[in-house]
This record gives structure tokens, C-alpha cells and sequence, in this order.
């Protein structure tokens, strides 16, 4: 007999339905076919011991299943429950009608239970669009799953729940979440707050001003001097999340697998800080089976890199494409995958190898060769994908022992989603959503400059000797920084700040 069930592979971001035919003939024999990696090749042993213990069994049959299309490899063990029920049905074991409306996915323990499964946000994406009715999977995933209207998302504990309902009718509870709603509640006060900081008032406008125009940022400074401390503060003023941008951040997360459990959205940004010893394929994605990377688990957020020049030159190479194009695209030779990756980058890193440079009273000094090796780590073309370089210093005492309250986060975050606000309205007609996304033609025609404004430029071009994209650099922040104070035009003292927010580019950090 021969039976057809669905189920559904993730490539990408992005899933595609799975047709496995089960035939059952005479003879001996379990022939599972269709480009099938070893974890599904095991589950027939998963399978019979889950239907062993659940008062069924595999028959001593000619069994053959394809999984179509043949030419497509799938991985997982998510295709368990697909298979096993496709065996009970295809071998007359229990009744199944409009198999053709429902999708199933399970991984399935030796007693029958289930295991929760990735991607299943993506899958129930696919499924509805396909036209299937109902979707059958862990129960653990069917919050996430239930995301999407107009497809009745079953959660299971087991596979004995499916089999009652098909054999006996057995009625399931249906999971049913208001999208919107899961949103709203999803939305918390960060864990960080600006407060916290004393002093660094200097760098508390460069992060603003990073935040509103969606700019890079690297912290240039000792160690103690507050840099980590920062950074993770720095998802606290960004404008909360659009439902859009939850939707496209929990896709990423749901295909890794790091949704926690029974979590429907991902409504807070991301904030991933990976340690230097990470390798390129975490950093950007990819593997054998490619799997999204730290900047993808980035996405609509901030990517931290502790220590800039202790990462392998060839991992932070890799992330120069990411960062100009917003997603990074994965080639092997079957397949390409592509996965978004439009993350705020802030890294940071100590002056010198000592971490003192320029301190008359640092307990070590570098010498100008060890600056050169020190400062080589990180390239030239890297740095000018970053806009704003910006020095910290050490807080002195008596601003750490200030009892005044400092500003907190949700007043700069104001300031930011009003120049966020302004930058949709100016972007409205084009891909484009903040500042930093600005593309040649883009700067033209929104960072017109006065002539004055124009001199001033040119004068810091030729002293600091600027590559062309530093120039650009440097517009799109005097873009944001005039964005800040509600000005439609870009002044010379936008200009001017702009400049001082390139550190790196100064004589004498380079020895």
C-alpha cells in the first residue's frame, strides 16, 4: 500500500515542503531513500521502539520510503513522527483521512514522546502557504508555530495523542496566540540602563548618535575604562522592535533552535557578544549543513566584538561583505543559502598591546613596532566600515562617587526614535530604513553641503589622509548627528563632530 504524509525542510531561512511516500510490499526489507543524512537514517530505530512501546510495531515487510524531492538533501531527526506515522498508515496499522491537508514534524524519544524540533516558525510560514490546514508538531514549539494565521497548530506530547486522533477521532486542543498581542507582551524594559554609567558623557553621545543613525562603532580605550560596560547598554536606546523585525529575528533563532521554550516571539534585540577564539564559520555562518552564524543571530541588532585585534585576521575579513550588503550568502556546490544579517557592529579594543598608550603613568609601555604589529591586526578596509571611532578614557573618582543620577536610557531612546522617525519619512520611497544604510546616490542628494562645510572637509581629508569611503563615513554621521537636533540641513559644526569621530584615522595611532 502506499501512503504519501508531509513534512518540511529548512534551508536558509526559508522552508520547503517534504512529500515522504511510504510503500509497503512483499519481502524484507527498510529502504529509506531521498538524500536522507545519518540522523534519519537511524530513526527507523527510534521509530520502532517509540511504536513498540506504544502497542504498534514496523512490519516485517518490504518497506520503502522516499523522501521527495530525491535530489534535495535533508537533515534532522524532526522527521520522525513524518515517517513513523506514514509506516502505521501506509502498513493498515490506523486510519488516516485528508493526509494531504496536514503537515507533521516530531522528533520522537524511545517511549513515544517528542522532542521539540527546529525551525518550526519558518515551517508553519511554508505550510501556510502551500495551502495545508493543520500542523501537527511538539508541543514545545507550538506557541512559536501558532504565530501564523490561519493554520490550526497542534501541540503534542507524544506520538499517541496523533494516533487516538487519527484512529479514534480523538479531539486536540487547537493552540491559538494573537500575534499582536504576544508582541506587546513580549516587549520588556532592558536589563542595562544608561544610568548606571557615571561620567563618559562624550561617549554617551557617540552611542546616541550610533543608535539613531544605525552607525558602527568601535571603543578605543585602556582596560577599566568602561567599554563592555557600554556596549551592553547600547540595545537599551535603540527604538523597540517593529512586529516585522521580531518576525524576521525569531525565523533566525527558530532555525538554530535557540528559541527558549514555549516563547512565541523574539521581541527584544539581539545582543550576541562571541568570544575572539570564534571561528569564521561561526562568526558568519555555514557548515556542512549551513547554519546561521553570530551575525545573522544579529539580526535587528547589536553584534559586540570584545578585543577586536585578538580575533584571526581571516574571521574578521569575512565579515566585510556582511556588513556592506546586510546578509551574507553561503555557496556550496549544490546549493546557496542566503541569511540577513543587518546588525549594529561595536567592537572595541585597548590602544596599545599594554593598553596605555599615551599614559605617562602606564605600567607598561609599547614600543611604536609593537603598535604597528598590535594596530595591523585589524585592516584598513575594516575599520572604514565602521563610522565612528571614538577614544574612552578612565572615569575619575570623583565622577564615579557622583551620587547625581545620570541620564537614563528611555530619555535618549526618545531622542533616538525621533530621528529614527524623521529617517522613515525621508527613506519612505526606498529600501533604505536609517542613515547608515545610505548608498552613493543617497548621500548625494541628503548630505548636500555648503561650500564652507565642503572646505572643512576637504581640509580634514588631506591632513588625515581619508580613503573615499571615510568621506562617505563621515557624511552619514553628520547626516544623523543633524538628524538629532531636527536640522534639515548639514552645518559646518555637523561636519566637525562627524571628523572627531574618526580616531583611528589620526597621526600617531599608528606610531
Amino acid at each position: 500500500m502506499l501512503t504519501k504524509v508531509y513534512g518540511s525542510a529548512v534551508f536558509g531561512v526559508e522552508a520547503t515542503t517534504i512529500t515522504v511516500e511510504v510503500n509497503i510490499d512483499k519481502g524484507i526489507g527498510y529502504h529509506l531513500v531521498g538524500l536522507p543524512d545519518n540522523a534519519i537514517k537511524e530513526s527507523n530505530f527510534r521509530i520502532a521502539a517509540a511504536l513498540q512501546n506504544n502497542g504498534y510495531k514496523i512490519p516485517g515487510k518490504k518497506i520503502t520510503l522516499n523522501m521527495a524531492p530525491a535530489d534535495m538533501r535533508k537533515e534532522g531527526s524532526a522527521y520522525d513522527l513524518t515517517l513513523a506515522i506514514g509506516i502505521l498508515v501506509a502498513s493498515g496499522q490506523i486510519k488516516a483521512e485528508n493526509l494531504e491537508e496536514v503537515l507533521i514534524m516530531g522528533e520522537l524519544s524511545l517511549d513515544g514522546s517528542l522532542q521539540p524540533i527546529r525551525g518550526a516558525l519558518p515551517i508553519a510560514i511554508k505550510a501556510q502557504e502551500d495551502g495545508f490546514k493543520k500542523f501537527f508538531l511538539p508541543i514545545q514549539n507550538a506557541k512559536e508555530a501558532a504565530i501564523v494565521k490561519d493554520l490550526e497548530i497542534y501541540g503534542l506530547e507524544n506520538i499517541a495523542q496523533l494516533i487516538d486522533h487519527f484512529e479514534k477521532g480523538t479531539e486536540l486542543e487547537r493552540f491559538v496566540v494573537d500575534t499582536r498581542e504576544e508582541f506587546k507582551n513580549s516587549l520588556q524594559n532592558p536589563d542595562f540602563d544608561f544610568a548606571d554609567v557615571k561620567g563618559q558623557e562624550s561617549i554617551k553621545r557617540c552611542m546616541e548618535i550610533a543608535a539613531a543613525g544605525g552607525h558602527n562603532i568601535i571603543l578605543i580605550g585602556p582596560p577599566g575604562a568602561g567599554k563592555t560596560m557600554l556596549a551592553k547598554r547600547l540595545p537599551s536606546i535603540l527604538p523597540p522592535m517593529t512586529l516585522r523585525e521580531a518576525l524576521e529575528t525569531t525565523k533566525i533563532h527558530s532555525v538554530t533552535g535557540r528559541m527558549r521554550e514555549h516563547v512565541g516571539l523574539i521581541a527584544q534585540r539581539p545582543f550576541r557578544s562571541p568570544h575572539h577564539t570564534i571561528s569564521d564559520v561561526a562568526l558568519v555562518g555555514g557548515g556542512a549543513y549551513p547554519q546561521p552564524g553570530e551575525i545573522s543571530l544579529a539580526h535587528n541588532g547589536v553584534l559586540f566584538l570584545d578585543e577586536l585585534p585578538e580575533f584571526k585576521r581571516t574571521v574578521l575579513e569575512v565579515m566585510r561583505q556582511p556588513l556592506e550588503d546586510r546578509e551574507v550568502t553561503i555557496s556550496r556546490a549544490k546549493f546557496t543559502v542566503t541569511y540577513p544579517s543587518s546588525f549594529m557592529l561595536v567592537a572595541s579594543m585597548n590602544p596599545s598591546p599594554g593598553g596605555y598608550f599615551n599614559d605617562p603613568d602606564a605600567p607598561v609601555v609599547s614600543s611604536p613596532a609593537e603598535m604597528q604589529r598590535y594596530l595591523g591586526k585589524v585592516s584598513g578596509p575594516l575599520l572604514d566600515r565602521i563610522d565612528i571611532h571614538i577614544e574612552v578614557t578612565p572615569v575619575p573618582f570623583d565622577k564615579l562617587s557622583d551620587e547625581r543620577p545620570a541620564e537614563n536610557s528611555e530619555s535618549i531612546r526618545k531622542r533616538v526614535a525621533k530621528a529614527r522617525d524623521i529617517q522613515t519619512e525621508r527613506f519612505k520611497e526606498s529600501s533604505t530604513h536609517y542613515n547608515a544604510q545610505m548608498h552613493v546616490k543617497q548621500i548625494r542628494k541628503y548630505c548636500a553641503l555648503e561650500e564652507s562645510s565642503k572646505d572643512l572637509l576637504k581640509t580634514a581629508m588631506e591632513r588625515l589622509n581619508l580613503s573615499a569611503r571615510a568621506y562617505d563615513r563621515i557624511l552619514k554621521v553628520a547626516r544623523t548627528i543633524a538628524d538629532l537636533e531636527g536640522a534639515a540641513n548639514i552645518s559646518g559644526m555637523h561636519i566637525s563632530e562627524a571628523i572627531q569621530y574618526r580616531s583611528l584615522d589620526r597621526e600617531g595611532w599608528l606610531g
